[in-house]
């Protein structure tokens, strides 16, 4: 099924907007948009830049409307469990990005691992208050570093073969 969906948006839209769309998506981002990317041919720096500015755009959004959002869906007896269960696992990563703030929001997002990535991050740093001025650069310089990693990955995995 997912398949068929990664080949209609493709055959639709071409393999670059492909790649950025997909990689717009929460957990997925660039560690599934840049293999998908190198799957479908496109060049490797093509690749990259696609899934990181894709991975990139919700950002400023989480950023500045995260806390409105929660807050207005808090009202909702159902959507209250679900934040406060978000919010409740989503601090419990942060231990390490609040000891070393802003470089620790980097670390986080850098590390190309489930549950890592900028969704996470960009809740990490509201969570705790980054200011927007070091959270969008850290984020992103960690979006940078996971992105770099996956491709690098990517490419040593399809060398192999």
């Amino acid at each position: 099924m997912i398949d068929a969906l990664v080949e209609f948006i493709h055959q639709s839209v071409g393999a670059e907007l492909t790649v950025f769309l997909t990689a717009i998506l929460p957990f997925v981002e660039v560690r599934g948009a840049i293999p998908l990317g190198l799957g479908l041919g496109l060049p490797p720096f093509d690749t990259f830049i696609s899934s990181v500015i894709g991975s990139m755009l919700p950002v400023p959004f989480i950023l500045m409307g995260i806390r409105w959002t929660f807050r207005f869906l808090r009202q909702f007896r159902p959507w209250r469990e679900v934040i406060d269960h978000i919010t409740k696992r989503t601090l419990a990563k942060g231990d390490q990005v609040q000891k070393y703030g802003a470089w620790g929001l980097v670390l986080f997002v850098g590390i190309p691992l489930p549950g890592t990535g900028v969704w996470s991050g960009s809740l990490i740093a509201v969570l705790l208050r980054i200011p927007f001025r070091w959270a969008l650069p850290a984020i992103f310089l960690g979006n940078v570093i996971a992105a770099l990693a996956v491709l690098i990955v990517s490419q040593g995995i399809a060398a192999f073969f």
